[in-house]
């Protein structure tokens, strides 16, 4: 009897560790004795890499590859995977055009992570969405190191489909294509689908997801807050010059894509032939209707009804939004980091509003032309540039999130890195992302302060919700009746804004073709 009793106790106790092993494999990482990180991931097993003594999981799978016939549809969730995945080094570019050529590959949808530490941490997630006018970048040109290693954050950087791939509009051809125009956007919502089933087995807390992007990533990011299909999965948004301005009507997507079956030899009732044409052939037709300043605002999101069933400003002043908290912020020359003094010609309007705006440029070039009895033509379309592409538009997001009672941190970067330039599109980055280079370097006392403020903004923000104390001024929340903005410059200041400029002619969109 005390044989049977002592035996039974001994399978007892073998059953219990065979049943809490898995979730002891979850959340610790085989990092002992030089061996790599493993997590297990609601797909399978992954296997990283130590660098600078933290884990890192490079280019792993949040869906299946949008290829065969995939292509022009929604993500889906990846398959299982028997053996372990590794994730030790990058993978290809999401597929982009290279000068005459094609770079990178259809297979793209992967997100790099980089946490400090695999246990029951629950630490702050950032989330990084690339820039490149939704026609270029990757994630992995943002080294995730800059949050993960002094700041204590996980983060992630993702790749995404990109121009023809991501935001090619088809829904005229069927059903199963009506979501065709926001691929790229539906790309990123899986992404943060990913990170919420999955995050806590690497130390995060998917309750505290802050979504950050800059340029194109900020407009990409902002079209999935204004998408009821985010819902739930980030609590806050950095967004750096960008706003809901990407997103066009249907119309126009309809006539985008005529243009580029004019480009690859087709009738605009071909349309169906684009369904079956080679990746790369595509996206070489696409480098050439993109070329120029034109293609920066070429591609984009699309109000289909489904993805974006409503417009962005009315979905933020409905107060759908305020439960998140957001720093929305524009660089003061904006600009001059698209044309250089000797890019004005003699007719901006057909060389540069044109392209940029479409049926659009008409209000643009009132304005130039206003400036230009003040201003020089470069100074002029710097400033038009700079409102037109970004300032107005962020600051009327903002008044809609503010308005529904969104708390809005609200900033303008104004640092000169170069005098004769001004502080123009991105410059910003170099100090968010490169700050510990920076305040480990050479560098004058300006710049270090600069670094230390920025990245310490972002990175109280990304953790508590409050981009203060971080050796700042006190940084109020913007509010419509009361402009409070955050300028970091050689001397970090809040200033009140007496007024903000808007063309109140100018539609939510920045490109409409008519």
């Amino acid at each position: 009897m005390t044989k049977k009793r002592t035996r039974r106790r001994t399978f007892m106790a073998m059953s219990s560790c065979q049943r809490i092993l898995p979730f002891c494999l979850l959340l610790v990482t085989l990092n002992l004795a030089g061996q790599a990180p493993v997590v297990k991931t609601t797909r399978g097993y992954i296997k990283g890499i130590s660098e600078n003594g933290i884990a890192v999981f490079k280019s792993i799978p949040y869906a299946q590859p949008p290829t065969g016939i995939l292509r022009y549809h929604p993500p889906v969730p990846h398959q299982p995977w028997t053996d372990t995945f590794s994730a030790v080094q990058f993978s290809a570019v999401a597929l982009q055009p290279a000068g005459a050529t094609a770079n990178g590959s259809d297979d793209c949808l992967y997100l790099n992570l980089y946490t400090p530490k695999i246990d029951h941490g629950r630490r702050a997630v950032v989330i990084w969405v690339h820039g490149g006018s939704m026609t270029g970048g990757t994630g992995k040109s943002m080294d995730g190191h800059a949050f993960a290693d002094q700041d204590d954050i996980v983060t992630i950087t993702i790749n995404y489909r990109l121009g023809a791939l991501g935001f090619l509009y088809l829904g005229d051809l069927g059903r199963e294509y009506r979501q065709s125009g926001n691929l790229g956007l539906l790309d990123v919502i899986a992404a943060l689908q990913w990170v919420h089933d999955n995050v806590e087995a690497f130390g995060g807390d998917p309750h505290r997801v802050t979504v950050m992007g800059e340029s194109a990533g900020a407009k990409l990011l902002s079209a999935v807050m204004v998408s009821p299909a985010s819902k739930g999965l980030y609590q806050q948004a950095i967004l750096e010059s960008g706003a809901v301005q990407c997103i066009r009507d249907s119309v126009t997507a309809g006539k985008e894509r005529a243009l580029l079956l004019k480009q690859l030899g087709l009738d605009p009732k071909d349309a169906r032939k684009l369904l079956t044409i080679a990746a790369d052939t595509l996206i070489k037709a696409q480098g050439k209707v993109c070329a120029g300043i034109g293609g920066n605002s070429f591609f984009g999101p699309v109000y289909d009804g489904i993805t974006l069933p409503e417009d962005g400003y009315q979905y933020a002043r409905h107060g759908k939004l305020s439960d998140i908290r957001a720093i929305i912020g524009t660089n003061e020359q904006e600009g001059a980091g698209f044309i250089g003094r000797n890019d004005v010609g003699s007719d901006p309007n057909a060389s540069i509003f044109q392209p940029l705006f479409r049926s659009n440029a008409p209000m643009a070039n009132a304005y130039y032309q206003t400036l230009r009895q003040t201003d020089s033509p470069y100074a002029a379309i710097v400033r038009t540039l700079t409102q037109y592409m970004y300032q107005m538009h962020s600051y009327r997001f903002a008044k809609a999130l503010s308005s529904a009672g969104t708390p809005v941190y609200m900033y303008r970067y104004r640092y000169q890195n170069n005098r004769e330039f001004g502080a123009r599109h991105g410059d910003e980055l170099h100090y968010i992302w490169g700050a510990a280079r920076i305040l480990a370097s050479n560098d004058d006392a300006v710049k270090k302060q600069l670094a230390g403020s920025l990245h310490g903004a972002w990175a109280a923000f990304i953790k508590t919700g409050d981009p203060n104390g971080a050796g700042i001024p006190q940084w109020p929340a913007y509010k419509d009746t009361d402009r409070q903005v955050m300028v970091f410059s050689d001397v970090d200041t809040v200033t009140h804004l007496q007024e903000v400029y808007d063309d109140k002619r100018f539609p939510s969109a920045v490109f409409v073709i008519k």
